[in-house]
């Protein structure tokens, strides 16, 4: 009786021992795979040959590492087995189901990223041109040589201010309409330009 037990208790202590060393590689692996399976097929299609290529060998590494995990342990305690293959399914629902948000989350902050870096060139343009404007608005030799860039009333000049105007409202804070912005202001300042006369030359000298 004695000799069933003290089986009994190695059995469990050997079971124990290959949840603990076997569990975290045999969760990780599975959840890994079914990670990288899911962004595959989360994302846009390309060429379908390649992408079942890809996938045959996500599913050959991911079981060349979960398998002997899973079957090790189980050949020295079955219970031990079970545990770790209960284990292995949790992990793999869990990835199935998180990757979709940790995705999205991450495409935000690359997003979010590139507004920022566009966000602050359009800032750097936005100061030169705001520069190349007030050249012409301070100086009295320009305003005497050119009074139609400070007629409101010409089209191109009103334009101009409208378009100063919404740089300036979209400047404060990430906006993906503030590089755009921008670039319609560089245009009616340029339109302004050829509308006052100003010599080509010395419009790109102020820029």
């Amino acid at each position: 009786m004695s000799g069933v037990a003290e089986s009994l208790v190695q059995g469990l202590l050997h079971g124990a021992w290959a949840v603990l060393v076997c569990g975290p590689v045999l969760v990780a692996s599975v959840a890994a795979t079914v990670f990288v399976v899911r962004r595959r097929a989360l994302a846009p299609k390309d060429g379908e040959p390649e992408r079942t290529d890809q996938l045959f060998w996500d599913l050959f590494l991911g079981a060349c590492v979960a398998l002997p995990a899973l079957l090790i342990p189980a050949l020295f305690s079955p219970w031990a087995g079970l545990v770790l293959a209960g284990a292995a399914g949790a992990s793999g629902i869990a990835a199935y189901r998180v990757t979709p948000r940790f995705l999205a989350r991450r495409s935000a902050r690359r997003e979010h990223r590139r507004e920022l870096a566009a966000h602050q060139v359009a800032r750097a343009r936005h100061d030169e041109l705001m520069v190349r404007w007030r050249r012409y608005e301070l100086d009295p030799a320009s305003s005497i040589d050119y009074p139609a860039l400070m007629d409101v009333r010409l089209p191109e000049t009103s334009a101009l201010i409208k378009a100063m105007r919404k740089a300036d409202e979209l400047r404060t804070v990430p906006h993906q309409g503030y590089p755009d912005a921008v670039g319609s202001l560089a245009a009616s300042l340029a339109a302004a330009e050829r509308a006052a006369g100003i010599p080509p030359a010395r419009a790109a000298g102020q820029a």
